[in-house]
Order: structure tokens, then C-alpha cells, then sequence
């Protein structure tokens, strides 16, 4: 879709917010071009009865507490929860200072309004955007399989192939926490578009564009800063550099302008049982297998121009 598409696109935001999931979804809440239907909580950076609350906090920043947010899967499923508290901060918005929310959480669970929801709109209307581990979305395909064929696409974040991983060697965090869900998904015959640690490594929030943030001067934008000041240090430390990526945000900004990424359609499989490569995605990316292409995977982006796009949606705030 290009930014100059007439009808909003219908999406559900899935997600474990997180730093970087909270800009994403303020990305997503400034945009006409977008119409969230909802917002559904998992477990992955922080637990769930924080990801859901933060998702909360997050609609309220953006002027949207009409934004309906469920909490949905609190553990992988078949494994233990892995969190990242470490690179998160122990509420996983650490930064800066905020209320509890004041909006409720709606008591629907986030599989069954994501089944449900696909089930009533027109088929091939909704897009859902996953910024965490696929749990939600994997136990809804187990519940109702006939959904799809219903879902227009799923663009994740998660992954990782020529950068490794960033929780183990081979490992992203979304998929190592959940890889029997993304090994569901991957094989559901949705169309995905993949946002591997290979593109989320060229947006660097560097102290140009921190400060170009920041000159924007609203509540939201000084919240944003808090955020990834305190987001970047770990990644910082890491990879020796000015600032660090970006990760979540390039799921909506691809929506919004698809133009500034390029990738090829490639098969991914999701490595479930080796103590090494756990949660690793196996890319083929040279084409070596016969296997079939089930993920457009990204692996460029325009930085300035995505910086550009984040900085012109966080400037309506």
C-alpha cells in the first residue's frame, strides 16, 4: 500500500510492548492511512500483565483510548516464558516516568477477537502486524484454521539470517521465544513479510535523529526520547554503536511506505530442535532448496527516509 491509498487499511496490532513497540504503535495510531481494529497483548519482552498494560499506556499517550486492547497468551506453547528485562527495563517502557492507564482492557481474549474478527470482515481485508513472539497468531490458526485464508498478510518482525541473532548466535528474540508458533505460522500459507534483524539493523536511532525527535517538542516525542535513550544503551554496549535499531517500527512504516525496503520471496523454516540454532530462521536466501517461497524477507531499507516517515507521523502528535 502507498501513503496515498484512499480506503485505511484494516490491521490488528499483535504485540509485547517494549520500547520499540510502543513507537511502533505510535506510528501506527497517527497514521488515516491505518484503522486499528485492535491491539492484542502477548508475553515476550515482559510478561503479559505488563505488554497489555503498556499497550494501554500507549494508546492513552497517543490521544486514542478508544483503541480496544486485549490481553492474550501468557506463556509460549509449548516452552517456558524467556523475557528481556535486560534490554527492556523491568516495566519494558523504562525511560520515562508514566500513570497505569486509565482505559480497560476489554475482557474478550486476544485469540478469540482474533479469530472473531477475521471471521466478520470481508476476507483479505485485515492485515495483522506482529511485533512479538507468534503465539497469539499460531493459537488462532490451531483454533480456527479456516482464518487463513481470511488474513490479507502478516508482516512480523522477527529473525534473522546474515545478522545471526540477537538472544542466542543463530536466535532473534520474537522467534526464539515462541518457535513452535512462528514454525505454525511460517507453514499456515499466509503471505508474510518478514522484518529480519538484517533491515532492523540499518534504522540506528543515532543522536542526529534522536535530536531531530526530540525538536518536535510534544509530550509523545519527549516520551519517545525517554524511551530510546534508555532502549539504546544495551544495543549500544553490544554492537559499539551511535544509538541502536529500531526493530518494530519498520512492520508499520512498511505498510505505510513499502517503497523504502526491498527483500526477495524466499522460503524461512524455524529450526524447533537443536540446542544450538533453537529459534533460528533457516533463510533461503541464494535459493539452494527446492523448498517453496513463503515469506517476501526484507533486507534494506531507506534509514533516512524511514527516520523521515517516523519523524512526519510523531510531528501530529
Amino acid at each position: 500500500m502507498s501513503d496515498q491509498s484512499q480506503e485505511p487499511m484494516k490491521i490488528i496490532i499483535d504485540t509485547d510492548p517494549g520500547q520499540d513497540d510502543a513507537v511502533a504503535i505510535l506510528l501506527a495510531l497517527a497514521s488515516e492511512h491505518l484503522d486499528v481494529l485492535g491491539i492484542t497483548a502477548v508475553a515476550g519482552n515482559v510478561p503479559l500483565d505488563l505488554t497489555q498494560k503498556n499497550a494501554r499506556v500507549i494508546c492513552e499517550l497517543a490521544g486514542k483510548p478508544e483503541t480496544r486492547v486485549f490481553a492474550g497468551a501468557r506463556s509460549p506453547m509449548e516452552r517456558p516464558l524467556v523475557t528481556a528485562e535486560n534490554v527492556h527495563g523491568s516495566t519494558g517502557l523504562n525511560g520515562p516516568d508514566f500513570a497505569d492507564p486509565i482505559m480497560a482492557l476489554q475482557p474478550q481474549h486476544a485469540v478469540d477477537f482474533i479469530v472473531e474478527t477475521l471471521l466478520s470482515q470481508p476476507a483479505g481485508d485485515v492485515t495483522l502486524c506482529t511485533l512479538g513472539p507468534l503465539t497469539n497468531i499460531a493459537l488462532a490458526l490451531q483454533q480456527a484454521p479456516e482464518i487463513a485464508d481470511r488474513i490479507e498478510q502478516i508482516v512480523m518482525m522477527g529473525g534473522g539470517f546474515f545478522e545471526g541473532g540477537n538472544i542466542t548466535p543463530a536466535a532473534e528474540f520474537n522467534i526464539y521465544v515462541d518457535p513452535e508458533a512462528a514454525q505454525s505460522v511460517f507453514g499456515s500459507g499466509v503471505p508474510i513479510v518478514m522484518m529480519p534483524l538484517d533491515v532492523t539493523h540499518k534504522v540506528m536511532t543515532t543522536k542526529k535523529r534522536i535530536a531531530r525527535i526530540e525538536a518536535l517538542g510534544s509530550s509523545v516525542s519527549r516520551f519517545v526520547v525517554e524511551m530510546l535513550e534508555f532502549f539504546e544503551r544495551f544495543d549500544e554496549e553490544k554492537y559499539g554503536t551511535d544509538g541502536g535499531p529500531l526493530h518494530d517500527p519498520t512492520v508499520i512504516a512498511w505498510l505505510l511506505k513499502p517503497e523504502l525496503f526491498s527483500g526477495r520471496y524466499c522460503n524461512v523454516e524455524i529450526e524447533t530442535g537443536s540446542s544450538l540454532t533453537d529459534g533460528m530462521t533457516v533463510v533461503d536466501w541464494w535459493q539452494v532448496t527446492d523448498r517453496a517461497h513463503n515469506a517476501l524477507v526484507i533486507r534494506d531499507v531507506n534509514a533516512d527516509g524511514f527516520f523521515d516517515l517516523l519523524n512526519e507521523h510523531l510531528a501530529r502528535y
